[in-house]
């Protein structure tokens, strides 16, 4: 029996060593757990972006956030203000979206109720439009919080890299938009 544990143990070990390679992840599509992004359409600023997996719903820094009425639709209008790595200075930009939904986020400090716009980040070489929430992340390392929702749509995180992924889109960039996403029941939709 003791010789039977012995060699089922030595195949696997070997049937492992043989196999690691071809179940290697290809680095190129890798996502490290802080990638450098852009904030697009045609404004472009370059921000960390914490790929969280913990988090359901991407968030987004905002201020000055404002809700009106515009053709009998909920929309929102509220700054961004990052500060850009690739040029090592702060740029702000006001928007106005619509409100794709509200959030009700519970938690230790109680209830907080944040509006839900898409927006587009560049990653990758890739455009991904995406529903963020909207909070004042001033005080927070990362402007920007990718959730699994966005991240379904990226590939594998590995835990122990960084700024694995250009965050450059041409003109001809890929465009992932949130109308034709389907989420994978698994992620806690």
């Amino acid at each position: 029996m003791l010789k039977l544990k012995y060699y089922s143990m030595m195949t696997c070990m070997a049937l492992g060593l043989l196999a690691g390679p071809v179940m290697a992840e290809d680095e190129s599509s890798t996502y490290g757990w802080v990638e450098k992004v852009t904030i697009e359409p045609s404004w472009g600023p370059e921000v960390k972006a914490k790929l969280d997996t913990g988090a359901l719903t991407s968030s987004m820094q905002a201020e000055d956030i404002e809700e009106f009425q515009k053709d009998g639709e909920d929309w929102v209008r509220f700054e961004v203000e990052v500060e850009d790595e690739a040029r090592g200075e702060v740029v702000s930009k006001t928007f106005e979206r619509e409100i794709k939904r509200n959030l009700i986020l519970s938690g230790a400090g109680g209830e907080d109720r944040r509006p839900a716009v898409l927006m587009t980040i560049c990653l990758g070489g890739e455009y991904y439009e995406e529903q963020f929430s909207l909070r004042d992340r001033d005080g927070l390392i990362y402007p920007v919080l990718l959730g699994r929702r966005a991240i379904q749509d990226l590939g594998p995180v590995d835990v122990t890299r960084t700024f694995t992924q250009d965050a450059d889109c041409g003109e001809d960039a890929p465009v992932h938009s949130y109308e034709d996403k389907e989420y994978d029941e698994d992620i806690g939709v």
